[in-house]
């Protein structure tokens, strides 16, 4: 069941895509498969011009807000935007096992791409009002920005069943606001992501 403000939310945003030549696919999976063994839920790229998500996830309206507003960093030409996806090439090299320089600063580049976005993504669900909840949607955007912290230390991108956003024991030690300590993970947290085994 959808709104008429989320409706037209939709609209707008394959709207901008076409005028961008952007290709909009919102498709009925629940999980998509990027690069190797990488699942995700959502994802903008800029060399085959699409915006692509699975529908069928509980969160797809967060999804679409969070993906269409990397297509806004790529238009805005951002730095973070520019520096983030080279980081995260570097990033899926390492996760499939390529021994790769600079693997610290990749992470850290790709960690601040996803914290620039979640913010942009924040802004864009207040401007349109959306049926998203606010305070649970900072909270999953920190557990998934601190998460490239995490992988420094795992190696390991998380299962499509127990990504950090989708796990309630992470979520709920999570700042309500972009106001987390993002530059390192404190023991704290590297010890309840381990125990969670994301």
């Amino acid at each position: 069941y959808m709104r008429a403000k989320e409706k037209r939310f939709i609209e707008w945003v394959k709207k901008q895509c076409k005028t961008h030549g952007i290709k909009c696919e919102l498709r009925k999976v629940k999980y998509l498969k990027l690069s190797g063994n990488i699942k995700c839920s959502g994802y903008f790229d800029e060399d085959s011009k699409q915006l692509v998500v699975a529908m069928n996830n509980t969160d797809w309206l967060g999804i679409i807000v969070h993906e269409y507003c990397h297509m806004t960093q790529w238009l805005d030409g951002v730095k973070v935007w520019t520096d983030g996806c080279i980081g995260l090439e570097k990033v899926e090299e390492w996760l499939s096992g390529k021994s790769v320089r600079g693997i610290k600063s990749a992470l850290a580049k790709s960690r601040d791409l996803e914290l620039d976005n979640e913010k942009r993504s924040v802004a864009l669900i207040k401007k349109w009002d959306l049926k998203i909840d606010i305070d649970d949607y900072i909270r999953k955007a920190n557990a998934y920005v601190m998460f490239y912290n995490y992988m420094y230390h795992s190696r390991k991108w998380s299962a499509p069943g127990n990504a950090p956003y989708s796990n309630q024991m992470i979520i709920s030690k999570m700042s309500n606001k972009f106001n987390m300590r993002y530059k390192e993970m404190s023991e704290r947290l590297l010890k309840l992501y381990k125990e969670q085994n994301i």
